[in-house]
């Protein structure tokens, strides 16, 4: 579900962390990165070996993982560092959305041993014939979307607020 973690991971980080200096494009990058790697590998490439389009991207450890590299190589108060420590809130804020804590072999990968849990249809074709018939599916994307649409209008309606927002990454709060 690709807008409902857009819009969904950009409405509770605004309102968690009320940050007007967040860069929300690194954000989406994080709210969208699970899928990205995960898909691929788990449902295209290797899923007659883990049976899961949920792998190593949806699991806790990964992303604690690349927060303690993220402040190991970056300097502090770095654009880099900044930057970095977004992506990773965004992945953070992905696993909360998707409820990978249901699956504690996977969220907890590898405490409960190295295999993931298997889902039934994580196969690419049955994946995305899930996603494009289920109404759950379409329902997050539409609040996504929605929240997405309401920030556009209400944030950068402007036109030197829309090129702020694209140069920079930042929108008023």
């Amino acid at each position: 579900m690709f807008l409902w973690h857009l819009g969904m991971t950009t409405l509770i980080a605004r309102y968690v962390f009320r940050d007007p200096a967040m860069d929300l494009r690194w954000l989406a990058v994080g709210a969208i990165l699970p899928d990205i790697v995960d898909k691929p590998i788990a449902s295209i490439v290797w899923n007659d070996v883990f049976h899961t389009h949920r792998v190593f991207a949806h699991a806790l450890l990964t992303p604690a993982v690349a927060l303690l590299l993220v402040m190991v190589v970056t300097k502090r108060a770095t654009p880099a560092r900044k930057a970095a420590i977004v992506v990773v809130l965004g992945w953070f804020v992905h696993l909360v959305l998707d409820g990978v804590w249901a699956s504690p072999e996977g969220f907890l990968w590898p405490l409960f041993g190295f295999d993931f849990p298997p889902i039934a249809g994580s196969d690419f074709g049955t994946l995305l014939t899930d996603m494009l018939s289920n109404p759950l599916v379409w329902v997050g994307e539409v609040v996504g979307a929605g929240y997405l649409v309401y920030l556009g209008r209400s944030r950068l309606s402007d036109p030197g607020a829309l090129r702020g927002f694209l140069r920079t990454g930042r929108m008023a709060l």
